[in-house]
């Protein structure tokens, strides 16, 4: 598959799946304008989110957290891609305006010696976007999730999410919370898990198969799973209302959690 054809696999996949799209829309929103800025990007799943923020203009660079993932999105937006684990990252001082996150912070041990990493390489005044499951540890949708196989260990989650506090606290002292919501309410979960369940049970992934991150769905499947992108495509007007409907669920926080952070300049002498 050529490059060309493999972007345009990754975008015909995007368009179908009204999860995705609304994760990149909200990340959208608290983005800074990235035209003439150097700007990182972290945990790009199959390179689609890697590919839509390119899109946006700026100089980018991406990063994941292991090969396959990391070989994904090299396959959508070529270099520079780097493996990194949480630690170290092979960046310099201040290299980078703006950095986004995303569902990566729940993968790492070691999520406080990261958010030192990410002060070290964002310059002063830069926005730091950072998108994570929101730990709801009562919601039934967890439970049901848990209940059918999809745990948080089967998606390579080290810890079941955040709480704004939590986040706030990790980032304490670097950076000043600028704006932060919840997303993806009780019909986009149920959505969500639906198709996660049923991609369990046509595709059964073996563990040896999955990632760090999970089960990754690269281009590569995408050519062998045709009728599969075929029916999500016939689905699509039915699970766009279904997340359509969230909108009803006044009052209640969402699944997923967002906030945007500027580094904090160093303090004068």
């Amino acid at each position: 598959m050529t490059a060309d054809s493999a972007r345009a696999a990754a975008l015909a996949l995007y368009r179908r799946s009204v999860i995705k799209q609304e994760k990149v829309r909200r990340i959208l929103e608290l983005l800074h304008d990235p035209a003439d800025l150097d700007c990182l990007d972290v945990g790009g799943d199959n390179g689609v989110v890697s590919l839509l923020l390119r899109m946006q203009g700026g100089r980018w660079t991406s990063a994941d957290l292991d090969e396959a993932t990391v070989a994904a999105i090299r396959g959508l937006v070529g270099d520079p891609v780097h493996r990194i684990d949480g630690g170290r990252t092979p960046f310099s001082d201040h290299a980078f305006d703006q950095v986004v996150i995303v569902d990566f912070l729940e993968h790492i041990e070691a999520d406080e010696a990261f958010a030192r990493e990410l002060a070290r390489i964002l310059k002063p005044e830069g926005t730091l976007i950072v998108n994570v499951p929101h730990h709801k540890p009562g919601s039934w949708i967890v439970k049901l999730r848990h209940a059918v196989g999809l745990t948080d260990e089967k998606h390579g989650h080290l810890r079941p999410g955040y709480r704004i506090g939590r986040l706030r606290e990790l980032f304490d002292g670097s950076f000043t919370l600028e704006s932060w919501r919840t997303y993806s309410r009780a019909f986009s979960e149920l959505v969500d898990l639906l198709l996660n369940l049923a991609y369990e049970l046509r595709s059964k992934p073996r563990d040896e198969d999955r990632s760090a991150k999970g089960t990754v769905v690269t281009t590569a499947d995408l050519a062998k799973r045709r009728k599969e992108l075929t029916l999500l495509s016939i689905l699509y007007p039915f699970l766009w209302t279904a997340v359509r409907l969230d909108r009803l669920l006044v009052g209640t926080e969402g699944h997923r959690l967002i906030a945007r952070f500027r580094r904090s300049a160093p303090a004068a002498r």
